[in-house]
């Protein structure tokens, strides 16, 4: 800083800085995002690396490298100025889950189950370390420099780093030995729970402890502090642990823990920056601890700070004009509403105060004087519900409150159930389906209600889904539930036709037995003389024609058996000429 100094190029600040304010997002779907935070805008994207999920990003000491872990079981050496694959390795038989480079650059660690530490010019395994019986979730280094200074340091031998794991509650330090032979933790640190965020202050000199910051599930922190000088059997309690509480005033004596989410030591290394309270709005707070004592209790009113800040004075109050046409929304149980009544211009208003000599409004009196009537609200199309059952689902299927979840899912119209599904939030559709898989397999009643929300699910949300990678596993279930349905629809068709039919005849001869037999023989029979009379001297004229008509049929018959004999003669050659008389007429 003392001596003259060159000054920088506009291009190389904007470089430097481009570089420092990148953030690397690992995707699910094996992609790595890089962001770029001073703009707010999505850089670049790094593709064609993995197939899997992206467990683990760690930049190297030199800002163009970045290194990459996966399901896929492979670890991945990027450049980030091209965006493209620099060197592509397995790393373990099982997934990769942490990566960690060591202070000179010249190493990395990775872990999935057992830890291994890569030579980054070689690709190849310099140490192997047993690891844990689970995944390994967390990789760092605690010393820069090894404890023995006599011998001349490599970079790497001599140092020490911790591990920590999912359901493991020991964090784990090994040490970078010269030989192979020792490859077990030389230390541990013991927790109340599972550890899920870890931070350290790193021993530079020889005496110098390491202080570690572990955070719990249970949301309780660990503080330990110790001096890394070789091997030690038992594994080591904390010096301190913080826990965070509400004060217990406001009418609920007993004080409720507030989870500390993570803790990070500040530049002095020795007060700590604590995130606390709820996820989605979190607390931050720089705290000096005194670690003389065993165990500290912090007291937080979250509520007040968590509560929003309203405005009471109110300046002017405008009255919107609302159009004839315009569908006014009503806050409150759905279903129940009250009649929009527009403040009328110029009333005084009335004062809280009774006179004296005033009686008391009855309840009835004041119901009648708010004027609920549904009837009046009430338009064709049904009084939309804003805060209907899209939040009571959402409610339920967090709380899995089965009253909640059997009030909103045995509905049966088809609209409400439509809008309900549009407008639930994103984050709750796998856990709706996993509810109506359960469902589904219950009762045949319940199930045919489920079917409409499924299928509203599945319309409206396709997209979605299909972006969720573990979408097969989530609907396995509900796809064999469906496929086993789906094989007995057609015996159960071939068996409803057989009923069908056996129904229907049994009602046909039930019917014909039924009905009662009619008495054929005629009441009343009406006989006139003169008919008779004509009806004889038809038939005799009918018999007349009949007798003249066969005569005549006689006699051409005879005529045609005659003609009939000539013609056999002509053809046989009989006739009655003689040869003589044939030759002269030939």
């Amino acid at each position: 800083q003392d001596g003259p100094q060159r000054k920088k190029r506009k291009s190389e600040v904007m470089e430097v800085d481009k570089q420092l304010d990148i953030l690397a997002i690992g995707t699910a779907v094996g992609s790595i995002l890089l962001y770029n935070t001073v703009k707010g805008e999505l850089q670049s994207k790094l593709d064609g690396g993995h197939d899997n999920r992206v467990n683990c990003v760690r930049w190297h000491q030199d800002n163009c490298c970045l290194y990459s872990c996966s399901e896929d079981k492979h670890i991945v050496e990027w450049n980030t100025q091209t965006c493209k694959v620099k060197c592509k390795w397995k790393g373990d038989n099982s997934s990769v889950t942490s990566l960690c480079i060591s202070p000179d650059g010249k190493m990395l660690l990775s872990a999935g189950r057992t830890i291994k530490l890569w030579d980054l010019e070689t690709k190849e395994v310099y140490r192997h370390f047993t690891g844990h019986a689970t995944s390994v979730s967390s990789l760092m280094f605690t010393t820069v420099k090894p404890m023995n200074e006599n011998k001349p340091f490599d970079g790497i031998t001599g140092l020490y780093f911790l591990s920590g794991a999912i359901h493991d509650r020991l964090l784990s330090v090994w040490y970078i030995r010269s030989d192979r032979k020792e490859k077990n933790a030389v230390m541990s640190f013991t927790v109340t729970d599972e550890p899920t965020y870890i931070d350290l202050t790193v021993s530079e000199v020889k005496e110098e402890p390491v202080k570690l910051a572990v955070v719990c599930r249970d949301g309780q922190l660990h503080l330990f502090e110790h001096i890394l000088n070789g091997y030690c059997k038992k594994p080591l309690t904390s010096n301190c642990t913080i826990q965070i509480a509400t004060p217990g005033t406001d009418g609920d004596s007993t004080p409720k823990p507030v989870p500390i989410l993570a803790a990070a030591f500040c530049a002095d290394k020795q007060s700590l920056l604590l995130v606390y309270g709820n996820t989605l709005q979190p607390i931050i707070e720089k705290v000096s601890v005194n670690t003389t004592e065993s165990h500290v209790c912090l007291v937080r009113d979250i509520q007040k700070v968590l509560s929003l800040k309203t405005d009471v004075a109110l300046t002017k109050v405008k009255t919107p004009v609302v159009n004839s046409d315009t569908k006014v929304l009503v806050p409150g149980i759905p279903g129940h509403s009250t009649a929009v009544k527009t403040p009328s211009a110029g009333k005084e208003k009335k004062k809280n105060k009774r006179k004296s000599g005033e009686t008391e409004e009855s309840i009835e009196e004041r119901l009648g004087a708010l004027d609920i009537d549904v009837t009046k609200v009430k338009t064709p199309g049904g009084l939309p519900q804003t805060d209907s059952f899209a939040v009571l689902l959402v409610q339920g299927l967090e709380s899995n409150d089965a009253e909640i979840l059997n009030r909103v899912l045995n509905t049966k119209k088809e609209n409400v159930i439509k809008n309900t599904v549009a407008r639930m939030p994103i984050h709750a559709v796998i856990p709706l389906l996993h509810e109506l898989t359960k469902r589904l397999q219950g009762n045949p009643y319940s199930a045919s209600l489920m079917v409409r929300w499924l299928k509203s699910i599945l319309t409206l949300h396709a997209s979605y889904l299909s972006t969720l990678p573990d979408l097969i596993p989530q609907l396995g279930m509900l796809y064999q539930l469906m496929e086993s349905r789906v094989k007995t629809l057609q015996k159960l068709s071939r068996l409803h036709g057989r009923l069908f039919i056996l129904v229907t005849q049994a009602a046909a001869s039930v019917a014909v037995q039924d009905v009662t037999e009619v008495n054929q023989t005629a009441k009343l029979v009406y006989e006139d003389e003169s008919s008779e009379e004509e009806a004889s001297d038809d038939e005799m004229i009918a018999d007349k024609d009949s007798d003249e008509n066969w005569d005549e049929d006689e006699e051409k018959e005879e005529q045609s058996d005659e003609q009939d004999m000539t013609v056999e003669k002509e053809i046989n050659g009989d006739s009655d000429l003689e040869p003589e008389n044939e030759s002269e007429e030939e």
